[in-house]
């Protein structure tokens, strides 16, 4: 099904002000449909609501705001258009599964060691080369006393 060019309309004025406070009333403006028929065109094509849309395209420029520049959490929570930084944050955590913190600190450590989350039977059946395993203090000491003879 071809989008129709006022539903087309609309989702690049999303795309386009994704910083701005956007109401649904403005949307459907721009699309030239009342607000109520507008949400039903919009869900039947696109497979979600405007609303759902708005949310996963800021929260999709976040991550890359996150892994890609040193904003502090609360400037990209601004900067992608949220008013709130624990709206921002519960949102967040609630799709990606990780906070906003926590998401950055994996991307950075997944790019100083990108084999470190790459499963063990993955890198074996590819012969790519295995991380070396975490030992405790426990485990050291047990394998010291091994080679002492």
């Amino acid at each position: 099904m071809q989008p129709l060019p006022e539903l087309e309309r609309a989702r690049t004025y999303i795309d386009e002000n994704l910083e701005q406070p956007l109401s649904l009333a403005a949307i459907a403006q721009r699309a030239h449909l009342s607000r109520y028929h507008f949400v039903r065109l919009f869900h039947g094509l696109f497979h979600e609501t405007p609303h759902q849309y708005l949310v996963r395209k800021r929260l999709e420029k976040a991550k890359e705001l996150l892994a890609n520049s040193s904003l502090s959490i609360t400037e990209i929570c601004l900067a992608v258009g949220f008013e709130s930084l624990g709206s921002f944050s519960t949102r967040f955590h609630k799709t990606v599964g990780w906070s906003p913190s926590i998401y950055r600190a994996r991307v950075l450590a997944q790019r100083r060691n990108p084999y470190k989350f790459i499963p063990g039977c993955f890198c074996t059946m590819y012969g790519l080369p295995a991380v070396a395993q975490v030992r405790n203090f426990q485990e050291e000491q047990t394998e010291q006393l091994c080679y002492i003879d």
